[in-house]
């Protein structure tokens, strides 16, 4: 289950990413080729990439590549190192959750509301989705750091999660 996890984040990025160029680079040719180009072209792009934006995030706890200060951190050993990690991934984890909760609500609330984007006419609960995704993404990834970092008797948990 977590190695298909793995893959669908991974093939979904870069799917994405080749989707949203290839959008990108229709949408100039129309501009200056042609004089004209889809107006839906440049809406999907953009949720293309806050999909990218949110379950990269998620992606990049599992590769631990996320922005960190580790001058700090770099003080300790042992225990207290492991302490002082948990401790930041606990709160990382409520931030995370926090936004899958409510993204969620978001998305239900989008959902009774019938709202929809202004090019394509779609329901706005499908960007919204990306929210409650990432949010649940990063707070799966973060609960196997924690369970990383206390299996492992090294001090220094480095490289993507390994569960």
């Amino acid at each position: 289950m977590k190695k298909k996890f793995d893959v669908m984040e991974e093939t979904i990025l870069v799917l994405t990413l080749a989707l949203m160029v290839a959008l990108i680079f229709g949408q100039v040719v129309g501009r200056y080729v042609f004089s004209s180009a889809p107006s839906w072209t440049e809406e999907m792009a953009r949720y293309i990439h806050i999909f990218q934006v949110w379950i990269g995030a998620s992606y990049a706890v599992k590769k631990r590549q996320h922005i960190r200060i580790e001058s700090f951190i770099e003080l300790f050993k042992g225990t207290a190192r492991k302490v002082i990690e948990t401790v930041a991934l606990i709160i990382w984890f409520l931030l995370a959750l926090f936004l899958a909760v409510f993204g969620t609500q978001l998305v239900l609330a989008s959902l009774q509301n019938g709202q929809v984007t202004p090019a394509m006419q779609l329901p706005m609960w499908i960007p919204f989705i990306a929210i409650p995704l990432g949010g649940g993404g990063m707070a799966l990834r973060l609960l196997q750091q924690m369970v990383t970092i206390w299996r492992n008797s090294d001090d220094s948990p480095s490289g993507e999660v390994r569960v």
